[in-house]
C-alpha cells in the first residue's frame, strides 16, 4: 500500500548527536516532523521512522503488533547508536511508551528521553471488552487529530483496528513493569487537556521511573497531539535544551558535530 502523503518516514544525517523520534498509535511521522525538522535544522543527526502497519491504512494495521512497532524503533536506534557518539530518545503517545522501553533495555546507550503525553493504560471498559470484542469487531471509531490549534491537523487513522489496540494494552503492561528500569535523564510534557491519554498517565510514569533527573513540564494549550498544537514551539525549544545540557558539543558554533 503506498504511503499517505505527509506520513512518510524522515532522517537527516547530522553530527554526532542522534535522535530517534517516536509516533503514535495509529499516527504517522508527520505529528512529529516538524519537531524532527526542528533539530535536523540545528545539527543534529535526526531518525523518524513509519511504525509497521501505519501511514497507510487501518486495515493494514490489523495484522502488526506491538513487537513489530518496537522492533523498528530498536533497529533505529541500533543503528543510530553506530554512528552517533550520543543518541536521545524521543516519543509522542505510544511512541512515548516506546521510547521508556528503549531506555530501560538500551541503558546507558541512550543519553535521555523526552516523552510528551506517554501512554501508559488503556483505559475504561474498552480495556476489558478488547480480548473478546476484537474477535467480533474490526474496529472503532479513531483517536487522531486531538488538537486545540485552529487549522491544524494529524495524519492518522480514523478507525482503531481492535486486534491491534488489544496488542497495545499488552504493550502497555509490558512497559509499566519495566519503568523502574528506566534511569536516564528524563523531560516529560503532558497536556492537562488531552482527551485520548489521561493525565494519570504521565502520574504514574514519573512515579514509576528510577530516574533522578527528571523534569516535568505543563502544556497547558496543547490537547494530546501537543507537537502539533499550541505548545510546539515550547516542546521544541525545551528537548533541544535539554539535549544541549547533556551533550556538550551541541549548540557551540550553531553545529552539533563537536567541531
Amino acid at each position: 500500500m503506498p504511503v499517505l502523503p505527509g506520513a512518510e518516514p524522515f532522517r537527516h544525517e547530522g553530527g554526532e548527536v542522534g535522535v530517534l523520534l517516536c509516533h503514535g498509535f495509529t499516527g504517522s511521522p508527520q505529528s512529529l516532523r516538524p519537531w524532527a525538522e526542528y533539530l535536523a535544522e540545528r545539527g543534529l543527526t535526526v531518525a523518524l521512522p513509519l511504525l509497521p502497519g501505519h501511514g497507510t491504512r487501518w486495515e493494514d494495521m490489523q495484522l502488526t503488533s506491538w513487537q513489530d512497532w518496537y522492533a523498528e524503533v530498536d533497529r533505529e536506534l541500533r543503528a543510530l547508536q553506530e554512528r552517533c557518539s550520543q543518541v536521545f530518545v524521543f516519543g509522542l503517545s505510544m511512541g512515548g511508551a516506546l521510547a521508556l522501553r528503549l531506555a530501560a533495555k538500551h541503558g546507558d546507550e541512550v543519553s535521555g528521553l523526552v516523552v510528551v503525553n506517554p501512554g501508559n493504560k488503556v483505559h475504561g471498559l474498552a480495556a476489558y471488552a478488547l480480548p473478546v470484542a476484537r474477535h467480533f469487531i474490526r474496529s472503532a471509531p479513531g483517536i487522531a487529530s486531538d488538537i486545540a490549534k485552529e487549522g491544524s491537523e494529524e495524519i492518522g487513522y480514523d478507525r482503531v483496528p481492535l486486534h491491534a489496540a488489544h496488542s497495545l494494552r499488552r504493550f502497555f503492561q509490558v512497559v509499566d513493569g519495566e519503568l523502574p528500569q528506566v534511569t536516564q535523564p528524563m523531560l516529560l510534557l503532558h497536556s492537562p487537556q488531552d482527551h485520548v491519554v489521561p493525565p494519570a498517565d504521565s502520574a504514574r510514569v514519573l512515579s514509576r521511573v528510577s530516574s533522578t533527573d527528571v523534569t516535568e513540564i505543563l502544556l497547558e494549550q496543547s490537547y494530546h497531539v501537543a507537537t502539533l498544537d499550541h505548545d510546539a514551539d515550547r516542546i521544541f525549544e525545551e528537548s533541544y535544551a535539554f539535549i544541549g545540557r547533556l551533550a556538550p558539543s551541541v549548540g557551540k558554533e550553531g553545529t552539533a558535530s563537536g567541531g
